[in-house]
């Protein structure tokens, strides 16, 4: 991660680094005056210039993705995925309300809203957020502007547009600001159309199409002290195929509110912030990519208040105290399908008045001890209670006989149906006399501390302890049938999943040690990290059974049932940025190298933990000239060997990618020019789990890897006004 100050130079930064730059930033008010704070490369200055998904800006801060739908790919940070990364817009907690994860938090803002963003993995502050132990993502739209007049008018906007030639995507753009000294108005728009991308061999990769749309309305008023903000949003994805689930995406409807309140007194600052999130979802088919009958519907609802008082004890050192709330209710049903024996008559009631609800307090204490010293210490203690009512399988008014007549398996042809309604009608009233209500209490703490050895050396040291409860479909997925269990999991793997509501807690713990050196000149500047987790109760999968809709030697997969085992993950990073050359007649020339690797495995079988991504290495150089920027970079990536044999994770081959972009600004207008995977290499996603939507096609190649993008030229424009 780097940072870039003033002069525009760019320095490597360490998580921890990176929350000290934020919390030591003097409490102020966004307006158009410069304020002489770092900057985290995260700091978005050009927003209007970026048409990606926010997985295009954070791959930068080291975070990786399990590839999903085309706007909906999960974050994984140290080789932890799903509810384990903690995901905060705009400083609200949004779930993600599908039995696939296919509406995680980072879909519901585009890159070009986040006018801010960071990434502390591992070892992150209680107050940047619970309920996690991978790690906090925080990206930020909300970023106020206000003018010198005191009367409301126009102070800027912007309109962008992208064209991509391996999946003929096209991206919109478009902002307006009003401003006076006092009042900003905002509005933020972006739209996307994509078709199923290409391959290195020119190959389609069935169901990889998108369609979306996000609008925002931002509305702030300040006075010297205070400021208050009002955010609305909107989100419409009419489709989004995925191709590693057995289902895709044909709606997401949403809508939210945000409120926040800023207040300075002479000694401390206030601030709370309320959150409102409701989501329609829809699972079913639409293209001929990949076919089928079933829906699946979620109704979501995510509430929260989050309530924050920092104390100036002194002139180096205060205490923040905090109280968070949270509230999540879904419902979760797959309707009947009428003239099906399989799907039908009734609805199956998947997740019933399903609550998630969390109320935490935290203590958090900072200190610059002297020049060369900086510390960070706090504790959290969270209850956290999981609900749900009783369920229902498609079944439930039909006989033992009208059961056992069932021959018609309708649009799920590939499923077996021996297991399907006899076995889910009695797994449904066995949930139902269980027990369905869980109480968690959690602590988390951590120790962070810097140490400036001299100018030019810096340590940094880590050390925490943090816990996530299961997520509601990890406890509560009751249905046991091939077809019930693969509607039910997020990791793109072809398997089934069943519940288990005797799932404890996840406890991490983690040490984390960064040493810093940099040249007394400013011109080059290296990290090197270390870290190790402990996971006490990591929820993994246990195999129930085995099931194979083909009767092929290639596709077999397993039934899990989520367990709690014991795990350990570490790894390493390094990071360089220099300045290499500089010259008037060719400008200013910058070196960006990283290396990083982590393993994971279970601690009873020694078997490898799931989608672990293999070593990795990033070379680029930049150049700046006038109003030229150009940029080469070059990432490798080696062979996965390592992978999770009860999952059938498939192993993948090494390769090489090269990209080359330039872009040229004249005051108001930008233009940009790209080639990505320059040598149209054919790879497969070491984090792509497998193609169901090509199996669908043809299974005789069974589960096969997902495919990387094969060579694409885009251009961009974008006009500020």
């Amino acid at each position: 991660m780097v940072y870039k100050s003033k002069t525009q130079k760019t320095y490597l930064l360490t998580p921890v680094a990176l929350f000290i730059s934020g919390v030591l930033s003097p409490f102020a008010f966004a307006d158009d005056t410069p304020l002489e704070v770092i900057e985290v490369h995260g700091h978005a200055q050009n927003k209007h210039l970026a048409l990606d998904s926010s997985e295009s800006l954070l791959s930068d801060l080291g975070v990786d993705f399990s590839a999903a739908g085309g706007v909906s790919n999960l974050p994984i940070l140290n080789g932890l995925m799903g509810d384990r990364v903690k995901v905060l817009v705009d400083g609200a907690d949004v779930t993600a309300a599908c039995a696939n994860h296919m509406n995680p938090p980072l879909s519901y803002i585009s890159a070009n809203q986040i006018t801010s963003y960071n990434v502390v993995a591992g070892v992150s502050p209680v107050s940047a957020g619970g309920d996690n132990i991978a790690g906090v993502i925080s990206v930020n739209s909300i970023s106020p502007q206000y003018s010198d007049s005191n009367e409301l008018g126009w102070h800027s906007g912007y309109v962008s547009a992208k064209y991509s030639s391996v999946n003929n995507g096209r991206k919109l753009g478009v902002g307006a600001r009003l401003a006076s000294d006092t009042f900003s108005l905002n509005y933020q728009g972006s739209f996307s159309d994509a078709d199923s991308y290409e391959d290195g061999n020119g190959d389609v990769v069935l169901d990889t199409l998108y369609r979306a749309q996000n609008h925002s309305l931002t509305a702030a008023m300040r006075d010297d002290k205070q400021q208050l903000v009002i955010k609305l949003t909107h989100q419409k994805i009419p489709y989004q195929g995925f191709a590693n689930q057995y289902m895709d995406m044909t709606d997401n409807t949403s809508y939210g509110a945000i409120a926040q309140y800023k207040r300075s007194f002479e000694n401390s600052e206030l601030e709370g912030q309320v959150n409102w999130h409701s989501v329609k979802h829809e699972m079913g088919f639409f293209s001929e990519e990949k076919t089928g009958m079933m829906r699946m519907k979620t109704d979501a609802q995510d509430i929260s208040t989050q309530l924050k008082w920092r104390i100036a004890l002194d002139k180096n050192s205060s205490i923040l105290l905090g109280q968070e709330y949270y509230n999540y209710s879904i419902d979760d049903w797959w309707p009947g399908i009428e003239g099906s024996t399989m799907m039908g008559p009734g609805d199956y009631v998947n997740v019933n008045n399903g609550k998630r609800e969390r109320i935490a307090a935290f203590a958090e204490f900072e200190s610059q001890v002297n020049t060369k010293l900086w510390l960070n210490a706090g504790v959290r203690i969270e209850s956290i209670n999981t609900h749900v009512g009783e369920v229902q399988s498609y079944n439930d008014d039909m006989s033992m006989t009208d059961m056992d007549d069932m021959s018609d398996m309708g649009s799920m042809e590939s499923m077996t149906m021996s297991d399907t309604s006899t076995d889910n009608t009695i797994a449904a009233q066995n949930f139902n006399a269980g027990d369905r209500d869980k109480t968690d209490t959690i602590v988390d703490a951590n120790l962070l501390i810097n140490y400036q050895i001299t100018n030019y050396d810096e340590l940094q040291f880590g050390l925490a302890r943090k816990n996530r409860a299961p997520n509601l479909y990890e406890r509560y997925s009751w249905g046991v049938s091939t077809m019930a269990t693969t509607m039910i999991g997020w990791y793109g793997d072809g398997n089934g999943y069943i519940g288990n509501p005797d799932l404890d807690v996840e406890t991490a713990h983690t040490i984390s040690a960064t040493y810093i050196k940099s040249a007394k000149d400013d011109g080059w500047r290296l990290s090197t990290n270390v870290w190790y987790t402990d996971v006490s109760d990591y929820i993994d999968a246990d195999i129930v059974r085995s099931f194979n809709s083909y009767d092929l030697d290639n596709t077999a997969r397993n039934i899990f049932q989520f367990t709690n085992v014991d795990a350990i993950l570490y790894g390493a990073k390094i990071d360089l940025t220099a300045n290499i050359y500089e010259s008037k007649d060719l400008g200013n020339w910058q070196l960006h190298a990283n290396v990083a690797n982590t393993r994971g495995k279970r601690d009873d079988t020694n078997q490898p933990l799931y989608q672990i991504k293999p070593l990795q290495t990033q070379l680029g150089i930049s150049q700046q000239i006038g109003r030229f920027e150009n940029a080469l970079s070059w990432q490798w990536v080696d062979t996965k060997s390592r992978v999770d044999n009860d999952r059938f994770e498939n192993q993948t081959d090494s390769y090489s990618l090269v990209n080359l972009s330039s872009k040229a600004t004249w005051d108001s207008l930008t233009l940009s020019a790209e080639v990505s995977n320059v040598f149209d290499e054919y790879y497969q996603l070491p984090l792509g789990g497998v193609s169901i939507a090509a199996l669908k096609q043809d299974s005789s190649n069974g589960f096969e890897q997902l495919a990387g993008q094969g060579r694409s030229f885009n251009v961009s424009v974008s006009y500020a006004f």
